[in-house]
């Protein structure tokens, strides 16, 4: 502090001197709270199934080598990265999540690698990409399939060599990232398709770990479920202490298409409809769906194609339908169909409408 100064200088200075303590006795709880939320022990997974996949952590967070996590939409893929980032030794440096199936194809390549200023249109600043950002740190690529041939080979790179260039520069920097990727596609079928380059799956499925769907876990179904009951009483002041043994019953016998997402949905809600302190089968709402026929044949009943279509015109009618629904966007008709984005650009191609 320059002398001579002013009471008010001398007060401006005290108060930004505790602002920035604050912030760091915040950012140093918030990091406290982000570990036990994280620990391994923490993660519900009683079954022999989800054992196997904590051992499998456990085994490879301490390391630097690159992990695929595979299973279906909902099943925590998510808290597996993270639960392996929080054990690891880059523990206390960024976790940056990058979600392939959001980020517009003409755009990815700038938000992995960054760009200078003036690289293209609207490029008034250097921006640093998501890499750039995650430097010592750990990359999660959430649904790595549908990442775009053209950028896959620039992933291929930062796996090989660790190094990449800004869009719009010739230099070449060098990083240091944890790699974990995840899908929830059949990457081998994308492989045949020649929808996925071969040399960058076998960089990523270093160590797969391969998630179970909820329902071949259903002894995890109580604990998820009060977890989830005394989580969201909590926030929203319901008066809701417990789950009835038929209502609990009623979790368990559902089959879960959409995972423990799912399941932490239809907690949520069901408080919603319950007012005393026990939660009963009728406050519980599932999302029945039942299959229904195809222009009312019974043949579609039983599983067989519509009368009339062959599979090929069935397949195409299926892709026009998911198209229709999302509006033109291709890749919420490809999490529709359940296919990654450029599985389907395949087959829009073979119908020619690629």
């Amino acid at each position: 502090l320059p002398k001579p100064f002013s009471l008010d200088h001398l007060a401006t200075v005290v108060r930004k001197a505790l602002e920035v303590q604050q912030l760091r006795e915040e950012n140093a709880q918030l990091r406290e709270e982000l570990g036990r939320r994280y620990r391994i022990e923490n993660v519900i997974g009683t079954g022999p199934k989800m054992q196997e996949v904590l051992a499998a952590v456990m085994r490879v967070a301490p390391t630097r080598t690159t992990v695929l996590l595979c299973g279906e939409s909902g099943v925590g893929k998510d808290l597996i990265a993270r639960v392996i980032h929080h054990h690891s030794p880059r523990a206390a440096q960024p976790f940056v999540k990058i979600n392939c199936t959001t980020i517009p194809e003409n755009l990815m390549e700038s938000e992995l690698f960054g760009y200078e200023k003036g690289a293209f249109t609207g490029a008034s600043v250097s921006k640093p990409g998501k890499f750039e950002l995650a430097d010592r740190g750990t990359v999660f690529l959430d649904e790595i399939g549908d990442v775009p041939p053209a950028v896959q080979v620039k992933l291929l790179r930062v796996l090989q060599d660790r190094e990449f260039e800004r869009l719009g520069s010739n230099r070449t920097r060098q990083i240091d990232v944890r790699v974990i990727a995840a899908t929830n596609a059949d990457l081998r079928r994308a492989l045949e398709e020649g929808n996925f380059r071969e040399d960058l799956y076998y960089r990523l499925n270093v160590f797969p770990i391969t998630i179970p769907p909820l329902r071949e876990r259903r002894e995890d179904i109580p604990l998820l479920a009060e977890r989830f009951l005394h989580k969201f009483a909590a926030e929203t002041g319901s008066r809701v202490e417990e789950i009835s043994p038929e209502a609990m019953r009623k979790l368990v016998e559902y089959h879960w298409p959409g995972n423990v997402r799912e399941l932490e949905n239809v907690i949520e809600r069901s408080l919603l409809y319950a007012d005393g302190r026990v939660l009963l089968p009728e406050h519980i709402r599932l999302d029945y769906a039942p299959r229904r026929a195809v222009n009312g044949t019974a043949g579609a009943v039983d599983g067989f194609l519509p009368e009339g279509m062959t599979l090929d015109e069935y397949e195409q009618h299926l892709i026009r339908e998911a198209l229709r629904r999302a509006g033109g966007n291709k890749s919420q008709a490809a999490r529709l169909l359940g296919l990654t984005r450029n599985a389907l650009r395949y087959r829009l191609s073979q119908m020619g409408l690629e």
